[in-house]
């Protein structure tokens, strides 16, 4: 079974969807045949410039007073830390993380795109070092197990896994996702936003099971076959009275 997440890692509720995803994996039965494949998407791709966002900038940016952006933002740090994660309720930088997904598809290259993923939402969400300082973005990647020149070398050449990047922002526009988390699973089940970690579980019990029919038997009351202790049945048999199978002799 396959899982694929569209996130952004200014995202909190992605940060706060990861981690119910994870407890609901965890927790799932066939976890060991699940795959999860993160995606690409910028919810703000034309940032040209990191700028702090201040409590004013966040006010009006969703038509709230500064006390009220103050508010959800110790809100948003409760619901995080009811999931086990550390969260800094000073507002951060916001800036664009294009390059931040150019090096998750690279880490993906190398089968550490959950490790580093993990990082740079910490490193988002639970550090006071700005994200997008290039020299904090080296550290958590050669963190998550990636190779320090390597790593350079990608956030130097800006065409490095940017067709990767949007490849995945143009199937999501395919499929509809306007907003982040989005879960796809089978690519048949979508779950938007970050929903509890019971939800989840539930629609992975629900896509396994289709994908695993329950199994129906024809002919089990009669059938023509040998069982487990290696008895056959024999055409033109017939049963005796005390319930003994008579066989014909042989030839």
């Amino acid at each position: 079974m396959r899982v694929e997440i569209w996130s952004d890692i200014s995202c909190p509720w992605c940060f706060i969807g990861k981690a119910r995803f994870k407890k609901a994996l965890s927790a799932f039965p066939h976890r060991d045949h699940v795959e999860v494949v993160h995606r690409s998407f910028e919810l703000d791709p034309h940032l040209t410039h990191t700028r702090p966002t201040t409590g004013a900038a966040h006010a009006k940016k969703y038509g709230m007073t500064p006390a009220q952006a103050r508010a959800a933002e110790k809100n948003l740090a409760h619901i995080a830390r009811k999931e086990g994660l550390e969260y800094l309720v000073d507002f951060r930088d916001h800036g664009n993380t294009f390059d931040l997904h150019r090096l998750l598809h690279l880490a993906a290259a190398r089968g550490l795109q959950d490790e580093l993923l993990t990082l740079f939402y910490e490193g988002n969400f639970a550090a006071e070092r700005s994200i997008y300082d290039l020299e904090h973005q080296v550290d958590l990647a050669v963190r998550a197990g990636l190779d320090e020149v390597e790593v350079r070398a990608v956030l130097a050449d800006k065409q490095a896994y940017a067709n990767k990047v949007r490849k995945d922002e143009a199937e999501a526009a395919q499929l509809g996702v306007t907003g982040v988390p989005f879960f796809l699973i089978d690519r048949k089940y979508g779950l938007a936003g970050a929903q509890p970690t019971e939800v989840v579980s539930e629609v992975l019990e629900r896509a396994w099971a289709e994908r695993q029919p329950e199994l129906v038997i024809i002919g089990a009351d009669d059938q023509a076959g040998c069982d487990a202790d290696g008895d056959c049945e024999v055409p033109g048999a017939g049963t005796d009275a005390d319930g003994t199978t008579r066989r014909p002799a042989p030839a």
